[in-house]
C-alpha cells in the first residue's frame, strides 16, 4: 500500500454531516461515536478532530468517520482540516479508540434489547403515524442494523428522518451505540414513496 494517505469526501444528505473514507483501516472491524468533546478526550483520534472548531459530533468506523458539524464553514474549508487531522492520526500509529475503552462496551444483546425498547417507546409512535415502521434487523458488537418499512421505505425524507429522528433518540438514550446502519430497500416495497426509475 503506498504510503500516500488518501481521503474522500461523501457528503451524507444533511448538510451538517459528512463521511471521510481512508484508504486504510483506522479501527479495523469496529466503531464508536463521541457525541462530546468530553467523552473524545479518551480517544486520540476523536480528539484531534474535536480540536476542530466547530465540531459537534464524530462516528468513527472502520476505515471512515462521519463528523458532524455546527460551524458555518463550509465542507471545503472544515474537511481540509479533518483529512489533516486523520493523516497525523494515521502516521502517529496511536489506536483511534484504546482497547480497554472500546472493552467496556455492553454485549450486543443488551444493546439490541435497549436499542428495541428505545424505538418502542420513543420513535414508532411518530413514525407509525406517517404509515411507516421500523425494526432492528440485527446488532453485532455495537453496530445497529434498523430496517425502515411502510411510508417510510423510499420516502424522500427517509435521510433527514433517520439521521435527526432515529440516529438522534438511540444515541441520547445509548450512547455506546457506534455506528447505525440503514438495510432497508428503499426502491422496493409495497408502499415506498420513491421508486426506482425504470
Amino acid at each position: 500500500m503506498s504510503d500516500e494517505i488518501k481521503i474522500t469526501a461523501e457528503p451524507q444528505g444533511v448538510a451538517s454531516m459528512c463521511r471521510f473514507v481512508v484508504d486504510r483501516p483506522i479501527f479495523e472491524n469496529r466503531s464508536y461515536y463521541f457525541g462530546s468533546r468530553e467523552i473524545a478526550e479518551v480517544s486520540p483520534l476523536a480528539k484531534r478532530l474535536f480540536a476542530i472548531p466547530g465540531i459537534s459530533a464524530v462516528l468513527i468506523t472502520h476505515n471512515a468517520v462521519t463528523v458532524t458539524k455546527f460551524a458555518p464553514e463550509p465542507w471545503q474549508i472544515v474537511g481540509r482540516q479533518i483529512g489533516a487531522a486523520l493523516r497525523e492520526h494515521i502516521q502517529s500509529g496511536a489506536a483511534a479508540v484504546p482497547e480497554e475503552f472500546y472493552a467496556k462496551l455492553p454485549s450486543a444483546a443488551e444493546l439490541r434489547q435497549r436499542v428495541e425498547a428505545v424505538i418502542q417507546k420513543d420513535i414508532a409512535p411518530g413514525v407509525g403515524s406517517h404509515g411507516g415502521s421500523i425494526s432492528v434487523v440485527d446488532v453485532r458488537d455495537n453496530v445497529v442494523m434498523l430496517k425502515l418499512g411502510g411510508g417510510c421505505q423510499g420516502c424522500g425524507n427517509a435521510a433527514a428522518t433517520l439521521k435527526f429522528g432515529v440516529e438522534a433518540a438511540i444515541r441520547r438514550a445509548i450512547p455506546e451505540v457506534g455506528e447505525i446502519v440503514d438495510t432497508t430497500d428503499h426502491a422496493a416495497g409495497q408502499n415506498p414513496y420513491m421508486r426506482a426509475p425504470a
